[in-house]
Order: structure tokens, then sequence, then C-alpha cells
């Protein structure tokens, strides 16, 4: 007797997060969804009061920080690596009126929202990429800002990062970090155990971010591209919650 033909198996449902997999890494999709690839949670997220109190109220010191190091010294060609929500990125545009900015993000959700904020006489050269994989030629930015992006990736993601970046900057050229600081084990957030638990559990890769010692993996991500990396700036703020750097990599 033949075997009965077997009844087809029900579909499973895709989890939540699999829907917003349109060309973007599997864990950004999977834990940041919510807050990057929702259209309603980026309008949300989007907005003034809501980033300075993810931020503590520290989004204007760091951006002034930030702007301020960028006066500094003159940028050249930069890019920005990631969108950033709130007016960092219509500040640098209005800053680099006179040559593109150039901008990258994996998710289209980002750029799009990130360009409905730019000025129509401001030139911002937006792409898609994955950071991880760019496709720029090697040495052709004088200036790469990474603004809070570090701490939302794993570990070795978050090296092939660095990698690219050191790949693609010039020789003299500057990367700048805007990030979490190193494990704040005097600040009080730090020892208060159910914030800290709450916020590494919204953040689950903070905590090996914050054991990274970035000059260290710096240079030894630039020996294999015969790159040589040195710290040349730091300022830390809110207690050395929060911290921004400068390299220069030759």
């Amino acid at each position: 007797m033949a075997n009965a033909p077997r009844e087809p198996q029900p579909r499973l449902r895709p989890k939540l997060y699999q829907r917003f997999l349109d060309g973007v890494p599997d864990y950004l999709a999977r834990h940041y969804w919510w807050a990057y690839l929702w259209r309603t949670g980026v309008w949300f997220f989007d907005h003034q009061p809501v980033i300075s109190t993810i931020l503590f109220g520290q989004y204007r010191k760091l951006l002034d920080v930030t702007l301020e190091r960028l006066d500094a010294a003159p940028c050249g060609e930069t890019l920005q690596l990631s969108c950033v929500y709130g007016m960092f990125t219509p500040k640098l545009a209005r800053k680099f009126a006179g040559s593109p900015l150039h901008i990258t993000d994996v998710a289209q959700v980002q750029l799009d929202q990130t360009l409905g904020k730019i000025p129509a006489d401001r030139h911002l050269v937006a792409t898609r990429m994955n950071a991880e994989s760019l496709g720029y030629a090697d040495r052709v930015f004088d200036s790469v800002i990474v603004f809070f992006l570090l701490h939302e990736l794993p570990d070795e993601a978050r090296h092939r990062v660095l990698s690219e970046a050191l790949r693609i900057l010039a020789p003299s050229g500057r990367l700048l970090m805007v990030e979490y600081a190193p494990k704040p084990k005097s600040h009080l957030f730090y020892r208060f155990a159910p914030f800290r638990k709450l916020l590494t559990r919204l953040e689950p890769f903070l905590s090996s971010h914050w054991e990274e010692d970035y000059q260290q993996r710096l240079v030894g991500l630039a020996r294999p591209l015969g790159r040589s990396v040195r710290e040349i700036w730091r300022r830390d703020l809110f207690g050395a919650f929060y911290r921004v750097s400068e390299y220069r990599i030759d």
C-alpha cells in the first residue's frame, strides 16, 4: 500500500524583527528594529526631548564638543558613518556648505529621515552601505565621524567597522568617535545595579563596548593595513560616562 501523501506543514509566522530584514544585518533587525527600522519608532525617537532624555540631558553638550573639535582643524572630505537622530547632521551640513558632506547608513528609513532634515541648498551625498563593508576606495576621506554607533554593534561587526574606517582614511586623516566612555565603575548610573541591568538590556552590546580598549584595538586593526594610529585628543563628559575621542591615522 502506497504511503499516504503528507499534509503540508503550516508555515510558521516569522518573528517580528524578521519583517525588517531588508538588507540590514541580523543583529540590527533583531535588537533595534523598534528604534531604527520601524518608521513609527524612527519618527518618535527623532524628537529633541526624546534624544535629550535618552542621553540624560547631555546631547547638546556632546554635540557642541564634537563640532568645536571639528572646527579645530580643517576637515577636508568628510564621512559621517551612519545616521544620527537630532540636529547633528543638519549642523554638519551647514558647516560643510562649501563642499559635500558624505553620509552612509545600512537602513533606507534612516537615510530618508536624515535627508528630510537637510535644506535643499546643502550638498549631502547619501549612500546606502553596510559600514562593515564600505564601497569606497582606499584612503579617500580626510575625516570620518562615528557618533554613538560602536556600542550598538557586536564585537566582530564593531571591529570590521573600525577596520573599514581606517582603510578609507587618507594619510594624516582623523577618526572622531563620540561614544560611551570605558566602563564607568565609579559613576552612579553604573553602580546602581537595576539601572545598569536595564541599560544593558536595551543596549545588548554595551557591556562588550565598555570593555574595549579602542587605542589598542585600532593599533591592531591598522597594522595589517600598513597604517599607524594614535589618540591625539579626548574629552570625558558627564562624569566620564561619555567620551569624545580623536585619532590620527598615518
